[in-house]
C-alpha cells in the first residue's frame, strides 16, 4: 500500500513540474514532508541550482525552538524560508507543492511564508 502512495505522489509532481518553472527573479520553492519533518529548497530551474533550504532539522530551526505539532514546526520553517528569501532580495516565488495534498503541513508552510512578505 504504502508504494502506491508514493508511486501515485510521485505521478502528481512530475505532472506538476511539467507545468512550474523557477526562475532567479521569481524561483521555485519545493515542499517535500516526511513523518518525522518538513523541508524546503529554493531553485532555479534555468541554471539548475538550489540558492537555499530549510527543514525542521537545520540549525537555525533548533534555535527557534519551536515546540508543538508539525503543523508549528511547519509554519515556522516557512518563516525561516521567508527571511532567508528577504536577505536574498527574492520577494516572489512559484511554489511547488511535490504532489502533496495543499493542506495540513504544506498549507500551513505556504501560508506562513505568505503571512512574511513572500508572493505566490
Amino acid at each position: 500500500m504504502k508504494r502506491v502512495k508514493q508511486l501515485g505522489r510521485r505521478r502528481r509532481h512530475l505532472h506538476i513540474r511539467h507545468r512550474l518553472k523557477g526562475t532567479s527573479q521569481r524561483p521555485r520553492v519545493v515542499v517535500f514532508r516526511s513523518n518525522r519533518h518538513i523541508y524546503a529548497q529554493v531553485v532555479d530551474d534555468y541554471e539548475g541550482r538550489v540558492l537555499t533550504g530549510v527543514s525542521s532539522l537545520s540549525p537555525a530551526f533548533r534555535e527557534l525552538g519551536v515546540e508543538g505539532d508539525k503543523k508549528a514546526q511547519a509554519a515556522a520553517v516557512g518563516k525561516l524560508l521567508a527571511g532567508e528569501l528577504k536577505k536574498r532580495g527574492v520577494a516572489r516565488i512559484v511554489f511547488d507543492r511535490a504532489g502533496f495534498k495543499y493542506h495540513g503541513r504544506v498549507k500551513a508552510l505556504a501560508e506562513a511564508a505568505r503571512k512574511e512578505g513572500l508572493e505566490f
